[in-house]
């Protein structure tokens, strides 16, 4: 059987020449990229994940975990093998062994793990690396433009028990969160769309509520943001059936193939689905703009921000 076919994709470390973009800084995107290889490989020798698994002596979740990209411990061990079960080539082996050692390094996100919940760790990471994040939300403001005072109104009402300490550390990690739109060099581009009533529902009481809607007046003014409002006498559009989601898009690698492709993570009460699928992608972006043309334009969003602070009292 002929050896595959090497991917393209090398790190530096310990003074070893490497090929990778600085929007893999974190373990989110080699993760992925690694887990993508794995698959790869695995449906070109034409294997099984079950008789794959067997090989290197893992559960079926725990082996979902490493196809998937999602956050689990990657022994080397577990790579040579499955390299040497899929007649993976000698280059291609070293590459997913540098890739699965990027993918174990702890990022920035890892020291507030005692306030992430497990099912949004992903996520988190995937924000960080991302360039550009597009996003419909009908009910809540996206955690990138909550102030400190409107998180902890939430905080509360989904935690009444939770400590001062607590809510203190994922108060922090929303600010770190929140700097990716404000960093000096590449920040993240924005682009939200909010139904009226979100401006409307006086989160933490109408102080907090108008201090957030000048908050967002503000934060639209920045290049890199974008927020706009469904009016509430809109006529009807796909937003009133897809629910809360939002695009991630990533920055090209220098190789084209290993360039992470979109993802759209749609928000569930009991669970959150993370698709990939380009014919996914397309449609939540064909269902994007369809809101888009019930938005109001960005000016005319701010001056609706403007009017509803000014009801509040503010």
């Amino acid at each position: 059987m002929a050896k595959r076919n090497p991917i393209q994709y090398e790190h530096r470390s310990n003074g070893v020449d490497t090929m990778s973009s600085e929007a893999e800084s974190d373990s989110t995107i080699p993760r992925r990229l690694l887990a993508r290889q794995l698959r790869r490989l695995r449906d070109d020798a034409r294997i099984t994940s079950d008789l794959a698994r067997k090989e290197i002596g893992v559960s079926q979740q725990t082996f979902w975990r490493m196809e998937t990209g999602q956050p689990t411990r990657i022994n080397r061990l577990f790579i040579e093998a499955l390299c040497k079960l899929y007649d993976a080539d000698e280059k291609t082996t070293k590459a997913l062994l540098a890739l699965r050692d990027e993918a174990q390094n702890r990022s920035w996100w890892h020291a507030y793990s005692d306030a992430i919940p497990k099912e949004f760790d992903l996520f988190v990471g995937l924000e960080q690396a991302a360039n550009s994040l597009v996003g419909y939300h009908p009910t809540l403001l996206p955690g990138l433009l909550q102030t400190r005072e409107y998180r902890q109104a939430l905080i509360w009402v989904e935690r009444p028990s939770i400590s001062s300490e607590e809510v203190n550390r994922r108060l922090e990690l929303s600010a770190r969160r929140q700097a990716r739109l404000t960093a000096e060099r590449e920040p993240a581009r924005l682009d939200v769309i909010i139904n009226e009533a979100v401006a409307r529902h006086a989160v933490g009481g109408v102080a907090v509520m108008a201090a957030q809607l000048i908050h967002l007046v503000e934060s639209g003014k920045r290049p890199n943001v974008s927020i706009r409002v469904v009016p509430i006498d809109a006529r009807a559009h796909h937003g009133l059936f897809v629910g809360t989601f939002t695009i991630l898009g990533f920055p090209p690698h220098r190789t084209t193939h290993l360039t992470e492709p979109p993802v759209v993570y749609v928000e569930g009460y009991t669970g959150d689905l993370y698709l990939e699928k380009e014919e996914e992608v397309t449609q939540y972006r064909k269902a994007f703009a369809d809101i888009e043309r019930s938005a109001l334009n960005e000016e005319q969003s701010r001056d609706l921000f403007l009017r509803i602070a000014e009801e509040y009292g503010t």
